[in-house]
């Protein structure tokens, strides 16, 4: 999964003003009301460190999922309830939500996967919202984004169910990560294993681990200790001889 996937569902925006906002925001994901550079890219940035899509590439995961919850969300509600529903702002609002996120992030040379930088002082929900209202984003679009983060009292139906896709993304992700942390926990005291699985899902994919991760645990294990012994290796290949 990469960010052209989330360029796709962008595409799928029939509001032409919102659709050109959210590419192009994806094709430049950059602030433009500070000088303070990201120290990772979007593509490789986590939803969360530690706590859910914590590995490279979690982000951009955790945000298709939530804008096909959304979206789902958004079906279910108008058939049971008859409400009607802006899609193109739930879309957009989805994408969006998050998108500033890899500007809080930078690598954990130690421990594996990413922490919280030292230097930045604004929080995502709030860089999208003054990035959304330089760039000149409709209201309608800037009320749902802020609102899909549940800081605020809910004005639109859109912010809310985005709010409701995002809780529920966050807390799979969560239990999903506790699941395989729990099935490499013997491997603590030999490896870094955050640092392991985050590799392990990189090179084989999500999909592909969570199948071998409930449906063939000794597999899993297999992989993950195989991507152990590499990574001591490529260390130890890096260490200096002082022979």
């Amino acid at each position: 999964m990469s960010l052209n996937t989330l360029k796709e569902l962008a595409h799928g925006i029939s509001d032409r003003n919102i659709r050109k906002i959210v590419l192009d925001i994806l094709e430049n994901p950059v602030l433009g009301f500070t000088d303070v550079k990201p120290l990772i890219r979007l593509e490789d940035s986590p939803a969360a460190p530690r706590k859910h899509h914590f590995f490279t590439g979690g982000l951009i995961v955790h945000t298709y999922s939530v804008a096909k919850i959304a979206l789902a969300l958004a079906d279910i509600i108008e058939e049971v309830y008859g409400v009607n529903i802006s899609k193109d702002v739930i879309l957009a609002a989805a994408i969006l939500h998050d998108v500033f996120k890899y500007y809080q992030y930078t690598p954990d040379r130690i421990n594996g996967g990413y922490r919280a930088r030292e230097d930045w002082y604004l929080s995502h929900d709030y860089a999208i919202v003054a990035e959304l209202s330089k760039r000149g984003a409709p209201e309608k679009l800037i009320r749902a984004v802020s609102e899909a983060h549940g800081q605020v009292l809910f004005s639109t139906m859109e912010g809310f169910v985005v709010h409701l896709a995002d809780s529920v993304d966050a807390r799979f992700g969560e239990i999903i990560q506790n699941i395989l942390l729990s099935k490499v926990k013997e491997y603590e005291k030999t490896c870094t294993v955050y640092k392991a699985l985050d590799y392990v899902l990189m090179k084989h994919g999500i999909r592909n681990m969570l199948q071998l991760a409930f449906h063939d645990v000794d597999s899993f294990k297999r992989v993950f200790e195989d991507a152990c012994k590499e990574m001591q290796s490529n260390d130890s290949a890096l260490k200096p001889n002082n022979a």
